[in-house]
């Protein structure tokens, strides 16, 4: 998985570091010893894992310059919000999501890769954004596999400064 990681982030001038890839490999690790409990992704061969999962979600740091304060609305497994942190540990993120269960396995992936500045919260996107703690105050918002582009934008609209 590491020499794809690197093919991968090189190919698209994403610079990372060897702490890094550790971080990638230990995230695999809780990933698929989880899915076994609860679906958190179909896709859990190692390779596929770094191509259709890391590699993807890194693509967006290609064209845009993250920074600040980011929330990933409908976060999942972590996808891309995760990935994002680790490429770039300076950024403050927080990962917004539905379902309980998956903020649990996202707070032991947090704590096991001894990541800062990220935030867990357990929302619908739509309450979230109501809440006057989330509203307006984010430089970027991502998200994937979350919606069609229309209904996304209402989700991740209000979150934004």
């Amino acid at each position: 998985m590491v020499e794809l990681l690197k093919k991968g982030f090189s190919s698209l001038g994403i610079s990372y570091t060897d702490e890094m890839l550790d971080q990638f490999e230990a995230y695999y690790q809780l990933l698929v010893e989880w899915n076994e409990k609860m679906n958190l992704t179909a896709i859990t061969e190692k390779e596929d894992v770094a191509t259709k999962h890391f590699i993807d979600c890194a693509t967006c740091l290609k064209f845009v310059d993250l920074k600040g304060d980011v929330i990933d609305v409908g976060t999942g497994a972590g996808f891309p919000g995760l990935v994002l942190k680790i490429l770039k540990p300076e950024i403050n993120i927080c990962l917004l999501d539905s379902l309980n269960k998956r903020i649990n396995f996202l707070d032991e992936v947090i704590s096991k890769l001894g990541l800062t500045n990220v935030t867990t919260v357990h929302s619908r996107a739509e309450d979230g954004a109501q809440n006057a703690k989330y509203r307006e105050k984010f430089d970027f918002c991502v998200s994937r596999a979350v919606a069609n582009l229309s209904t996304l934008s209402e989700y991740c609209l209000p979150f934004i400064k």
